[in-house]
């Protein structure tokens, strides 16, 4: 109320006196009017009160005077929250992409079996959580053909379906140079148990990698939540060619710029590995339910608090 802190003219001292407690009475709490009475009881003495015209400036200087600091204080001390929409989950649309095709398989895990068994399996578990928790929106990307051409379609379907989000679903190998010799069932396979663990892929290159990052991030620490460990190597110098910018030392987040299905979609896109499946250890994990239910949960979490703000972590179009 600005016309709150004005003295009245023409009212004697103490009816103002009066009418100001009254009005302070009225003000809602944390008004900013706390130094309203002192101005009055601060008053020219009766000895030698001034005209009443030239009251009024005096007792308004030092109100507005003391609410400058106060209100320079607020702005520093609780800085504004992002406004975060309210997510509507049946309507929140999400492309789940199954890495590699039937015919270009991907990697193949210390025990034969190739990775696209391994992505779809665990998408389909993902997609079940997803709709369950009311994302009926979410939809399985699953493409044909060999590596490269494969790639360009799936970008394509992508872009055309349109989606809000895009989360490419794979399973992780090592560089050949890592790579050990054992046998399995009678036949001779490859492993490398050094390496293990999830890892969060984002791309510089999309047009909303804010976004892309904002949502990496919130599944990244919703994996971690699990109790799950990311993957280290691809900080480190003997991966080579492999190696990758790590953007969060804490919870397993890539830079990766050289992954078209991050770099070429039109929405927010990160690609999931899930873990590692020449790891035999690991492998064994990889294939269960209970790890399927639990990466299917983490996402499921992940994606739900990405729905409420993503308008707030949304990049502007280029």
């Amino acid at each position: 109320m600005a016309s709150a802190g004005r003295q009245i003219e023409g009212w004697p001292r103490r009816s103002a006196l009066i009418a100001a407690v009254a009005a302070v009475a009225l003000l809602p709490a944390g008004a900013g009017q706390a130094n309203f009475l002192t101005d009055i009881f601060k008053g020219p003495s009766k000895a030698s009160k001034p005209p009443r015209h030239a009251t009024a400036p005096k007792r308004a200087a030092p109100a507005r005077a003391a609410a400058a600091p106060k209100q320079r204080a607020a702005r520093h001390a609780a800085p504004a929250k992002p406004v975060a929409t309210t997510c509507a989950p049946a309507t929140f649309r999400i492309a789940l992409d199954v890495g590699h095709t039937a015919t270009s398989e991907g990697a193949i895990s210390a025990r034969h079996v190739a990775e696209y068994v391994f992505n779809l399996h665990l998408a389909r578990r993902i997609e079940q959580r997803l709709k369950a928790d009311g994302f009926a929106a979410t939809r399985l990307l699953i493409t044909e053909g060999k590596a490269r051409a494969s790639l360009v379609r799936r970008v394509a379907t992508a872009n055309r379906m349109p989606a809000d989000l895009l989360l490419s679903i794979h399973h992780d190998s090592v560089p050949d140079k890592f790579l050990e010799e054992w046998e399995f069932e009678g036949k001779k396979s490859r492993f490398s148990d050094r390496f293990s663990g999830y890892s969060v892929f984002v791309s510089p290159s999309n047009p909303h990698f804010k976004t892309s990052l904002s949502f990496a991030e919130l599944l990244a620490r919703e994996m971690k939540a699990q109790g799950l460990d990311y993957a280290r190597q691809y900080s480190q110098p003997v991966m080579g060619r492999y190696r990758h910018p790590l953007l969060n030392k804490d919870t397993g987040v890539y830079s990766y710029d050289e992954l078209i299905v991050l770099r070429k979609t039109r929405m927010a896109a990160v690609l999931l590995e899930a873990g590692s499946i020449i790891n035999r250890d690991e492998e064994l994990k990889m294939g269960s339910d209970e790890r399927r239910d639990i990466t299917s949960a983490a996402v499921a979490a992940a994606v739900t608090a990405f729905c409420g703000v993503r308008a707030a972590a949304s990049d502007p179009p280029k």
